[in-house]
């Protein structure tokens, strides 16, 4: 993992907390999200609460976001295995839907999926894409340009954190790469959800943050 600053006894028993609280709650997700004939649903994982988020958002570091000189997406592998014949955007419309059936490829035959973003619902999982919180473009420019492969590949595969969400299409479009001071979801009681989402994918890996993102963030967080 990059990052070179030290942290504090405080910061240490922090992350501890919290990587033992994904460790434990990870068997759980995994059986709800598996569990066959769609009647039960998991959901994508809670962000920490807003005041956890402005500590966490304290902890990031500030600075000038960095050059796209030499990203491609193949950088960050993704929708790879995640075990019971599903892909992660497979796992993913499994674990956002509600009434989700499968086939045995596991491709969705059935349900709905309402995009947190704009409120839209959509019963054809090809109107649904699945969003990176922090959108790789993103990631790169945050420093992700100096992680290895494998690293790279957590993060656009991470289902432990809220770092993936199904979303209308659309609008995952019109995001594209841009960060909290350039797009926010239309749904402004959505903003402080997307704000603490977005800082803990950030927060955990290590990722830098603009002082204009910052400042949108701050503002997001305002609203909870």
């Amino acid at each position: 993992m990059p990052g070179t600053h030290r942290i504090g006894r405080k910061l240490y028993a922090r992350r501890r907390r919290w990587a033992l609280s994904t460790a434990l709650a990870a068997p759980v997700a995994g059986l709800l999200l598996f569990t066959t004939g769609g009647a039960a649903q998991a959901e994508p994982p809670a962000p920490p609460s807003a005041a956890e988020a402005k500590t966490m958002l304290g902890e990031i570091s500030e600075k000038a976001e960095g050059s796209s000189d030499g990203y491609s997406r193949d950088k960050f592998p993704h929708w790879i295995d995640q075990g019971d014949g599903c892909n992660t955007r497979e796992a993913v419309l499994k674990r956002d839907g509600e009434g989700v059936e499968t086939g045995s490829d596991c491709y969705p035959t059935k349900g709905s999926w309402t995009s947190p973003y704009d409120g839209e619902t959509w019963t054809q999982p090809g109107d649904v894409d699945i969003d990176h919180m922090v959108p790789l473009a993103e990631a790169w420019r945050s420093g992700a340009s100096d992680w290895t492969q494998d690293r790279r590949q957590e993060l656009a595969n991470d289902l432990k954190t809220a770092q993936l969400l199904a979303v209308t299409d659309n609008v995952n479009q019109s995001k594209g790469d841009k960060d909290p001071a350039e797009w926010m979801p239309s749904k402004n009681d959505y903003h402080c959800t997307y704000a603490r989402s977005w800082i803990w994918v950030k927060h955990t890996y290590e990722m830098t943050a603009d002082s204009a993102e910052k400042e949108a963030l701050t503002k997001a967080l305002g609203t909870c």
